[in-house]
């Protein structure tokens, strides 16, 4: 037979490949075959993530433990959540579901108030044998209900979160500050909160919330130390268990403010850290792609914008942006150090030879391109996230093509032998695992609201194409090519650093053509499913 396209090749390959991932499972792939040995599954979220690693290319990183376990499995190179933003982010990763099915696109929506029988990855994987137990950040705690969304644990979450710190250091000021004069200051807020009859948070925060902090601390002084300690000693309880478990373990840095003990700063050289390439509006660009950087702005040290202009000024003077970034670096190494001691503990427990890791990021974040800090934005530094995936006895393959964050929920339950929920709107990436030239989807699709415009934003191998929809559409709908209010088109071949929108350029006519199509017939299928 004569192969007449690589497209063509690609879905024989695909075949090829899914065929021997069914023959390996023995083709049943059902969750009531008790005769099979099922793995467990470490689950790392880590917050603020940006793909400013090592193994991703970042060689100034000191992210050793990270690397060494992409050099044991999958690292997808070209991965992104469905909204850049951790509660919309995490509802749709942890259901597989996008955000217009969740319709958690905000931070004070909770998932299941819209759709109360939505299936979980934990619940699935508790309602098919497994222990689950989660500890730190898993679920944005604004969308979930006071127990990190009880259907979803076995072991109930408040429980399994009890943090116990040092007697010598105590618990961190506001949850993020361990030194002793955040703590005394915290202490004489709290005094003043008493007499002015306050909420005592935003009291202290509208007053004392800086954006770093290194202090000469232990790691088991903040609380991402502590959250790791319970993760080992969970594990040494889980070992123990006949059931398989699903042990989820969620870190808060570097998610601002950018507290990390002082080891960790002294990994970097402040002088050797260089500023945002591209630090600059795009050109020919579509105003609401962009925000004020309010998040950063509530932090205590930060300077006021005093007009929404001001953010492609030099409103932020450099010292404090090499600061900002250092402090990420710091957070990053941080972090990276409390992934090594829990694979060092799987190993000591003899559970590395019968455990799935994934480690992920909930979304990217701008560390000042295009005048940006922070996230909620449809630009690549938002929406591109690490993907880390690993099995006992996978090997290491670089993926570059398109995956999204609903990917993982098919992965896992492929991966465990389990059978795959059919409302899932993501696509199991094993077939990438196993080979990496194989194309498992066309495009990745993220979004992002500004007030009552949605951006959708197409991401392929080479492109990207937002298209801003106007009067609260969502893909729920049928598409109305009326409500079209902007257009942005990226060639991140030509032009890495979306300096320029190219839609609407007679040398992009075709490019946007099918991008156009990709966005059409990619709502007309999503009509079909909600």
């Amino acid at each position: 037979m004569k192969l007449n396209s690589l497209k063509t090749l690609n879905y024989l390959l695909l075949i090829v490949i899914t065929i021997n991932v069914n023959a390996q499972t023995g083709n049943e792939n059902t969750s009531d075959k008790s005769n099979i040995s099922r793995p467990n599954v470490l689950f790392i979220t880590v917050d603020d993530l940006k793909p400013m690693l090592g193994c991703y290319g970042s060689d100034y990183m000191v992210t050793p433990n990270i690397d060494k376990l992409a050099s044991k499995g999958a690292i997808f190179t070209n991965a992104h959540c469905q909204q850049a933003v951790c509660g919309p982010s995490r509802a749709s990763l942890l259901t597989g579901m996008r955000p217009d099915y969740t319709k958690v696109w905000d931070l004070k929506t909770q998932m299941r108030a819209i759709n109360p029988d939505i299936m979980t990855i934990p619940q699935y994987f508790k309602e098919n044998g497994y222990t689950t137990v989660g500890m730190g950040k898993i679920y944005d705690y604004r969308c979930v209900d006071k127990q990190g969304d009880a259907p979803s644990w076995s072991i109930p979450y408040n429980e399994s979160t009890s943090l116990t710190y040092p007697e010598a250091y105590g618990a961190p000021a506001l949850s993020f500050y361990a030194s002793e004069e955040s703590k005394n200051i915290e202490k004489k807020l709290r005094e003043e909160t008493k007499e002015a009859g306050e909420n005592l948070w935003y009291y202290i925060a509208k007053r004392y919330k800086p954006s770093v902090e290194s202090a000469d601390y232990p790691d088991e002084a903040y609380k991402d130390g502590q959250v790791c300690n319970n993760a080992i000693k969970y594990m040494q309880e889980l070992s123990k268990k006949e059931e398989p478990f699903f042990l989820a373990v969620g870190f808060a840095r570097p998610h601002l403010p950018f507290s990390a003990p002082k080891k960790y700063w002294d990994l970097y050289e402040r002088d050797d850290i260089e500023l945002a390439e591209y630090p600059k509006a795009v050109k020919n660009g579509v105003d609401f792609a962009y925000h004020n950087s309010g998040e950063l702005m509530s932090y205590t040290d930060i300077p006021e914008l005093t007009d929404f202009s001001d953010i492609f000024t030099d409103n932020l003077p450099e010292d404090k942006q090499k600061e900002l970034i250092h402090g990420y670096q710091a957070c990053v190494s941080f972090i990276d150090a409390q992934v090594g001691k829990l694979l060092d503990g799987l190993k000591e427990q003899g559970l590395d030879e019968n455990t799935i890791i994934v480690l992920w990021g909930d979304h990217g974040w701008h560390l000042g391109d295009h005048a940006l800090w922070c996230k909620h934005t449809n630009f690549e530094q938002a929406t591109r996230a690490p993907l880390i995936i690993t099995t006992p006895d996978s090997k290491k393959v670089a993926y570059s093509q398109p995956v999204e964050f609903i990917d993982i929920f098919p992965t896992l339950c492929e991966l465990s032998n389990l059978q795959i929920p059919q409302q899932l709107q993501g696509n199991s990436l094993v077939p990438g695992m196993n080979y990496p030239k194989v194309k498992i989807k066309d495009y990745a699709v993220s979004q992002f609201p500004r007030e009552e415009i949605m951006g959708y934003s197409l991401r392929t191998d080479r492109y990207r194409m937002t298209v801003w929809m106007d009067k609260n559409y969502r893909t729920t709908l049928p598409f109305n090519e009326a409500l079209i209010a902007g257009i942005e088109l990226y060639d991140y071949k030509k032009d890495p650093l979306e300096t320029k929108n190219f839609s609407g350029l007679k040398k992009y006519k075709a490019v946007q053509a099918k991008m156009m199509g990709y966005f059409k017939s990619f709502v007309k299928k999503n009509n079909k499913s909600y």
